[in-house]
């Protein structure tokens, strides 16, 4: 396990949130990211709310999605902060595939699980 201090976790959380092409920056809408010190079920993230591809179904009337992204668990996986880096881009990006409407089974085909 390595120590990383919750204010740097966010910046890691936040240079991957940079990482996403502008592209698809641009179409991610009405999402909240925070972190979260501990896991109450050990996931590494959860997204929870209204994938894009069924949004149309709720117009305005639906709620910001949030992504959350807890720091114990993905720490507790790592050994240095090179895996913590790693791990943080895989969970963000993970979380955000959800919000696209992207699932678990297809997010194991492409290797994002």
């Amino acid at each position: 396990m390595i120590e990383i201090p919750e204010r740097r976790f966010e910046e890691l959380v936040a240079d991957a949130l940079d990482e996403i092409p502008e592209e698809l920056g641009r179409l991610i809408d009405n999402v909240v990211v925070q972190v979260r010190d501990g896991s109450p079920t050990g996931v590494l993230g959860l997204y929870q709310g209204v994938p894009l591809t069924e949004r149309e179904a709720y117009g305005a009337l639906a709620m910001p999605d949030r992504i959350t992204v807890y720091r114990r668990p993905i720490c507790e996986r790592a050994t240095s902060e090179a895996e913590v880096v790693a791990e943080v881009r895989v969970t963000v990006i993970h979380e955000v595939a959800h919000h696209f409407g992207i699932d678990d089974d297809r997010l194991d085909e492409l290797g994002w699980s």
